[in-house]
This record gives structure tokens, C-alpha cells and sequence, in this order.
């Protein structure tokens, strides 16, 4: 069912007469930490608890070269990380990697459909996490994690007294510019549209903390040989390209939520695009649930760890207690 490394394997689509049935309490989809933690919370609450992920375990956290801020681990490579979470979560639930959900039927049981397996469960928590934008520029693929960033409070202590640039003009970015200045990074923020899209009190923050941007400018390239050093700047107005000499480049454009199977449900969004949600994580489709970076918020390791744990508890009370069966009977 699992291995911690991802292993390149052919999808295979089993026709669903000829699936193999699991009968489970909670069926989390997703193996990152939210997930991860899910799965335990769940399980040591005494219900039946699988996670299925399709990819690689952990998110985006498995490919984060240093993790610093996460509490107890003062440093930590993030698969050793994502290792540690899933042994752990493997000594109480089922972890079924490699499979992918095709369908979600809600009902009692609610059906849960892989490629490989029907599962019949109780209830299902939505932890698809979301993505970063990627910028598309030359290099940012291949320096990902060499000096390119997309987290300023996870990799902004490694560039103290160094020159940065922060791609971006909306809240994030401006926020991200803010926390790096603030925590003695040289930071200058680079924006192709001709003024900032971010909150007046944030724009207005920046400028009074003396934090340079460069308007209509874009990114055309990022240089380096094992780390970045330069970008490669154009203006859009001048038409003029100029390289610039940078220890980081944080890119700070939005992230894309995995929402396809909440978006296939009904389940409502908020106007971001993300899963909308209640005080104790529930959609409004009774039976589903949602933790995680697929909520919007912060997108830190401990507050999807801590988001997974909630989720699991309001499931495990909400059986007990069955709130979203008597919504079901009124809907």
C-alpha cells in the first residue's frame, strides 16, 4: 500500500463491478501533513481511518530542501520530515498511495471511488492542499529550493543580511516584502503592473519602511549555476532587459488549490477559489469535510497539522453525535 519514496508507477483504472471494497469510518484524501495528522487523530478517536493520496506523501513540504520553523525540529530536510509523519500515521492508519480518486457519491455510507478500490465510509475529509504559482520564468524550476523560495517564513532567516527580490503585487507579496525587511533581509520587490494590488494599509506599510519596487517590471530569467545569482529584469515600459545581482528570489503570485473533487461535489468555494467551510470543517455537503491548505489561511506546516487534528475531532464527535446526518434529513 505505501512507500515513503514516490515511485514512478503506471495508473492503472480497475472497472468499479471489479474493485475491491474497504469499509472504513473516515476516508481522508491527501498525504500531506494535514492528512497525515488526520489519519492519527482520527484513528486514536477509535475510527476506522484510511488516507489515499496519489502522489508522493507529504505535499509540498517533501521537496522543501531545510524546514526551521517547525516546533520541536530547530532544522529538519523536509522529507525526513514527511518520513517521520508517515511512519507515524502508518502505526494507525491505512495509507493507500498511488491511488486516485475518480468519484465521491455522498450518502450513507458515502462511496469513495480509486482506480484501484471502492471505499465505504462514513465520512471524508478533503486534505488536497494547494499549489504555488510558479512564475514560468527560466531557471525557477531548476534553482526551486537553490535560492528560489515561495515562503518567506520558512526559508526568510537563510538570506539575513542579504539581497533578495520578491516577485509579486498583491497582499502576499507585500506581506512576504514586510516579514523579510523586518527580519533584516534586503528586499526589493519587483511588480509588472504600474501600481500594487495589495490592502492601501499594507501598500502604505511598505512604503513607509522605505521597501523599494520596481513597477512594470517583470522577470525574465533566473541565473545561476547551483544557486541563484542574478535575474534578468525587463521593463515594460523602457523595453530595456538589465541582469541584477540577487542571493534569493521569493516569488509570491497566489497558489491554486486542489479543489476538482469539491468542485465535482458542489461543495461551495469562497471567492479565492477555496474550500468554504464552517468553525469545525464541515462543507456544505454533509459527510464532507475539508483541512488544510485547501481552506486558504496560512500555508504553514503546523497550522495544516493542527487544521488535520481539529477536522478529525469534529468527525469523530460529529459520528458520535450526528450532526451532519440530521442536516442530511432536513436538506
Amino acid at each position: 500500500m505505501l512507500s515513503l519514496d514516490r515511485m514512478e508507477q503506471q495508473t492503472v483504472f480497475i472497472p468499479e463491478s471489479d474493485a475491491e471494497e474497504v469499509e472504513a469510518d473516515l476516508v481522508i484524501i491527501g498525504g500531506g501533513p494535514a492528512g497525515l495528522t488526520a489519519g492519527i487523530y482520527g484513528a486514536r478517536s477509535g475510527l476506522r481511518s484510511v488516507i489515499i493520496e496519489r502522489g508522493a506523501l507529504g505535499g509540498q513540504v517533501a521537496t522543501t530542501p531545510v524546514v526551521e520553523n517547525y516546533p520541536g525540529l530547530t532544522q529538519v530536510g523536509g522529507k525526513a520530515l514527511v518520513d517521520l509523519m508517515a511512519t507515524h500515521a502508518l502505526q494507525y492508519a491505512n495509507i493507500f498511495q498511488g491511488e486516485e480518486v475518480m468519484d465521491i457519491r455522498p450518502g450513507d455510507p458515502i462511496l469513495v471511488l480509486t482506480n484501484r478500490r471502492r471505499f465505504m465510509t462514513k465520512a471524508v475529509l478533503l486534505a488536497t492542499g494547494a499549489s504555488y504559482r510558479l512564475l514560468g520564468a527560466p531557471g525557477e524550476s531548476r534553482l526551486s529550493g537553490h535560492g528560489v523560495s515561495y515562503c518567506s517564513t520558512c526559508d526568510g532567516p537563510l538570506f539575513k543580511g542579504k539581497k533578495v527580490i520578491i516577485v509579486g503585487g498583491g497582499n502576499s507579496a507585500v506581506t512576504e516584502a514586510l516579514h523579510l525587511h523586518n527580519i533584516g533581509v534586503q528586499v526589493t520587490l519587483v511588480h509588472r503592473r504600474d501600481k500594487l494590488r495589495a490592502q492601501e494599509h499594507l501598500a502604505q506599510n511598505l512604503f513607509d519602511n522605505k521597501i523599494p519596487v520596481l513597477f512594470d517590471t517583470e522577470v525574465k530569467e533566473i541565473r545561476g549555476k547551483d544557486r541563484a545569482e542574478d535575474v534578468l529584469l525587463y521593463n515594460l515600459r523602457s523595453k530595456q532587459t538589465k541582469p541584477v545581482k540577487v542571493d534569493g528570489v521569493f516569488i509570491a503570485i497566489g497558489y491554486t488549490p486542489t479543489v476538482e473533487l469539491a468542485k465535482k461535489l458542489g461543495i461551495e468555494l469562497t471567492p479565492e477559489g477555496y474550500v468554504k467551510r464552517d468553525s469545525r470543517h464541515r462543507t456544505n455537503i454533509p459527510g464532507i469535510y475539508s483541512a488544510g491548505d485547501v481552506e486558504g489561511g496560512y500555508k504553514q506546516i503546523v497550522t495544516a497539522t493542527g487544521q488535520g487534528a481539529e477536522a478529525a475531532l469534529s468527525i469523530f464527535e460529529d459520528l458520535v453525535n450526528p450532526y451532519w446526518k440530521s442536516k442530511q434529513a432536513t436538506a
